[in-house]
């Protein structure tokens, strides 16, 4: 299997020895000190000008989501159409960066967001458990990306990363990266599965040396997802591997963000860790399903003064 490693870590990824020499040398996580820090990041003050640009940026990183048994057309069309113009009584209101949806549904997604800077993601490799055959996992991606995905969200295996398994977690990176062509490569660990800090620190690593455009927290399936200590330590492994290495990988913390203040909360660990590189969805992002409505009404609070009714959004 060829490396897409960095030329500078290249020769870490030769071997399983290698591999698991790397990511068990690197530093342990001082627990207790990345959430502490995580908490007083989140104490930080927003005043109302900064909070009116917080919102606006927000919502630009939001990838609208619908990943159900009963998504319909009809649905997915209309969430396209909500990512495109999220309030349409106000045109200054910013689009998302994307509308996140199941392979079957890209074509769908792509007619309703047709001539916007709205992107297509589809989950893939399946989602949410990963467990199927390389081949099925491949299969899946490339009928994502002809239907028009301009993005793929994949999960790692994680009972293979559990067992220590890395070269056959990088190797299938390295092969969904190659089946995904031009589309960009969002790499899942389900944070929630991985039991520690230093599980996530290493699969943050892995899914950069494999080649990952995003690391993402979570799938949004399972009871823990984005915390703000996971997305923090993920920030620290994305700032690092940008020194080491000399590239730059997205975040995108999904599952669980639903309240401006909580968005807020995340946009302050971006700023204070990796800073302004990183302030832009073509690097962070929300994965979220309810989060757009509560950004939608807080908008609407500064711009009148007043909370708006339940009718004021869709319910997606």
């Amino acid at each position: 299997m060829p490396t897409t490693a960095p030329h500078a870590l290249a020769d870490v990824t030769t071997s399983d020895s290698t591999l698991r020499r790397f990511l068990h040398g690197l530093p342990g996580v001082d627990a207790v000190g990345l959430e502490a820090r995580a908490a007083s990041l989140g104490t930080r003050s927003i005043k109302t000008t900064a909070k009116a640009y917080a919102i606006d940026l927000a919502i630009s990183m939001v990838d609208l989501t619908t990943l159900e048994g009963a998504d319909t057309p009809g649905k997915v069309r209309a969430l396209g159409a909500k990512a495109v113009r999220p309030d349409p009584t106000d045109r200054t209101t910013p689009a998302t960066a994307a509308v996140c949806v199941y392979p079957d549904m890209v074509p769908f997604a792509k007619e309703a967001v047709a001539g916007s800077p709205v992107k297509v993601a589809s989950v893939a490799t399946a989602f949410p458990a990963g467990r199927a055959a390389l081949d099925v996992k491949l299969a899946d991606v490339r009928a994502a990306v002809e239907a028009g995905a301009d993005e793929i969200d994949m999960v790692i295996d994680r009972g293979a990363f559990l067992a220590g398994r890395y070269q056959k977690v990088y190797e299938e990176i390295v092969a969904v990266k190659e089946s995904s062509g031009a589309a960009r490569l969002k790499v899942i660990f389900e944070t929630g599965e991985l039991s520690t800090y230093d599980n996530i620190r290493r699969a943050s690593w892995l899914g950069m040396l494999a080649g990952a455009d995003f690391i993402k927290t979570s799938t949004g399936k399972v009871a823990v997802n984005a915390t703000p200590s996971n997305t923090l330590l993920m920030l620290e492994a994305v700032r690092d591997f940008r020194a080491q290495a000399g590239v730059q990988v997205g975040v995108k913390p999904a599952g669980g963000i639903r309240t401006t203040k909580d968005a807020i909360k995340f946009l302050v660990l971006v700023n204070e860790t990796v800073g302004e590189d990183w302030l832009d969805n073509h690097w962070f992002r929300f994965g979220a399903s309810s989060l757009l409505n509560d950004l939608l009404m807080q908008r609407q609070k500064l711009a009148t003064g007043r909370y708006s009714g339940p009718d004021y959004v869709t319910v997606d």
